[in-house]
């Protein structure tokens, strides 16, 4: 009799190999996956596709909460995303769209949270955002990164967009003062645990979950500098930058272009400027929304660079 135990140990090896090579694009679609040209990716935090229950999907041409919009004949309808210029004129492959793809745009939302976000961007300006990402770390889907989403502009062709939920950035002033000031203090109040998120809105029409309490990662207003303009800004939550870096970390690598860096001047420090039309075409890495537009301030002073650069590693 003939063992069987050196073809098994042969074997080994190309079975290890097929698993691998599963666990990278073939997943199944219940896990928490983003979706590249049609194939999943596994994402190590929550994640919701468009094509998923309780997702957001960009796809669809008509409101996304029509019973909570006004009736106008001035709303967006039709097509709120465009087709990337890959390839001349024909479906474009994985292969082509990683080499096409070199920057990733970060935003703040305004809104403060993302079902806020998606109806405002979806519903009243008729724009997209290739992600959404939460106060509670969960991050929505809303198009196949093979989609040009309405996000940033000039930028929009060679970039994925992601909207962070966060009320923003003001004068430095503002917290104690004006309208900017009490946008702030509605959305921000202390309690016996330190700085603390207030949604204000009815209970159930956030999308987050019952009795969610998110806080700034850091309890100190953070303020800073952009385009010469002194802003104060809340941070983010410590469950959106974990959720940021897990993100990161899986476009980085699928898109090998997109580099782990962010603009930075002669000294090395963070860019707080709008990019020069040929800076911008040269760069490949992560970038603020106000790197490509001398009108737009986000993801804000309050954003935490270095932290995303270790932690996306």
């Amino acid at each position: 009799m003939i063992s069987t135990l050196p073809w098994i140990a042969l074997l080994l090896p190309l079975l290890s190999l097929a698993c691998l090579s599963c666990t990278k694009e073939e997943v199944p679609e219940a896990v928490n996956g983003i979706k590249i040209c049609g194939q999943v990716f596994r994402v190590d935090a929550p994640c919701l596709r468009w094509d998923q229950d309780g997702g957001y999907d960009a796809y669809h041409e008509g409101l996304a909460f029509p019973e909570e919009t006004v009736a106008a004949t001035d709303l967006p309808s039709g097509k709120r995303f465009g087709r990337r210029s890959v390839s001349e004129g024909r479906e474009h492959t994985l292969d082509e769209l990683k080499q096409h793809v070199t920057q990733l745009v970060l935003h703040y939302d305004v809104s403060g949270y993302s079902r806020q976000c998606f109806k405002v961007l979806h519903d009243r300006r008729g724009l997209s955002t290739h992600f959404l990402l939460d106060l509670d770390g969960q991050i929505y889907q809303t198009l196949d990164l093979q989609e040009r989403a309405w996000h940033a502009g000039v930028a929009n062709n060679r970039s994925i967009g992601i909207e962070i939920a966060n009320v923003g950035a003001y004068g430095a002033g503002a917290y104690g003062a004006g309208e900017d000031g009490k946008r702030l203090r509605t959305w921000y109040l202390s309690d016996d645990q330190g700085v603390r998120i207030v949604l204000p809105i009815a209970k159930g029409k956030t999308g987050l979950p019952p009795g969610f309490v998110g806080r700034p990662a850091r309890g100190v207003l953070q303020k800073g500098v952009v385009h010469g303009r002194l802003l104060s800004q809340w941070d983010f939550t410590q469950a959106q930058y974990r959720s940021l870096a897990s993100l990161l970390r899986v476009l980085r690598s699928v898109f090998p272009r997109l580099r782990l860096d962010y603009p930075r001047d002669a000294f090395g420090k963070l860019l707080r400027r709008v990019l020069t039309a040929g800076e911008l075409q040269e760069f490949e890495g992560v970038l603020g929304h106000w790197h490509v537009s001398a009108r737009k301030v986000d993801p804000g002073p309050a954003f935490d660079w270095e932290r995303l650069m270790r932690e996306g590693k």
